[in-house]
């Protein structure tokens, strides 16, 4: 996904954890990212930390990814776009079930917005952050992306289905990345997770923890079949996962 001029360039809504870890990476790797993030669930600091990383200055725009009249200003500006990676959206279970309609206006309806003004400025290319709770309570473990969806098990999980569903639909070329609990941050330490809405993941209490943010740590279940009995969990490195995406942004990802 090359830019229709001599460099590379690539568009991303979020600057968040993830994202300002994949801006870095295709910084390095000679691509142009433009930052698009309303900043309801993070700050600039991610930012900063990045451009002192790259040493550069990040084109970045405080526009929401469900107004539809920004998104076609930032296309307008931006007229070289070739690729979309698509991060925004709100990712607390918990909180998904206590306000559901939050969730679907803005993870659906921001992609819904999105893949309209792709489609009218001609960008035929979007990588989407999805999860692998699309699986809901997979039937065989560890699960395949070649398993079915299950029923979602919290309107978070449905909102990643139901744009993936969209994604399918529609004609653009597309890759949606399934993941769980991406943890760590770049080794400057000067990006990472830094989320306003209170910790949900279990490394960000581990580390409220050790630093005397909170007292302690709750430890749930005792009978699943491990030495202890509680639950083991898989992560993978936020540094990983902006490489993967990466690797699907090039021309030819490979295997």
């Amino acid at each position: 996904t090359l830019d229709r001029s001599s460099a590379a360039s690539d568009v991303y809504k979020r600057q968040g954890y993830i994202g300002s870890h994949t801006l870095v990476e295709l910084h390095n790797s000679g691509y142009r990212p433009i930052i698009v993030d309303n900043l309801s669930n993070t700050s600039l600091e991610n930012i900063k930390g990045a451009e002192k990383i790259i040493k550069n200055k990040i084109t970045f725009y405080e526009f929401d990814c469900t107004d539809e009249d920004q998104m076609n200003e930032l296309f307008k500006i931006e007229s070289n776009i070739e690729a979309v990676i698509h991060f925004a959206a709100f990712k607390a279970v918990e909180e998904s079930v206590r306000e559901p309609k939050k969730y679907y206006d803005n993870n659906i309806g921001s992609l819904e917005i999105l893949l309209d003004t792709i489609k009218k400025f001609d960008v035929n290319n979007i990588i989407f952050s999805s999860s692998c709770t699309v699986y809901g309570s997979p039937d065989i473990l560890p699960v395949s992306e070649l398993a079915a969806f299950k029923k979602a098990e919290s309107p978070y999980g449905e909102t990643k289905q139901l744009c993936e569903k969209l994604i399918d639909k529609s004609d653009i070329n597309s890759i949606s990345l399934r993941y769980f609990n991406p943890v760590g941050s770049h080794e400057t330490c000067l990006i990472g997770d830094c989320s306003a809405d209170k910790p949900n993941n279990l490394v960000p209490i581990i580390c409220e923890v050790a630093s005397g943010k909170r007292d302690s740590m709750q430890i749930f279940g005792n009978d699943y079949n491990t030495i202890d009995g509680t639950c083991v969990r898989d992560y993978i490195h936020v540094v990983d996962l902006a490489k993967a995406c990466l690797l699907y942004t090039s021309p030819s990802p490979r295997d």
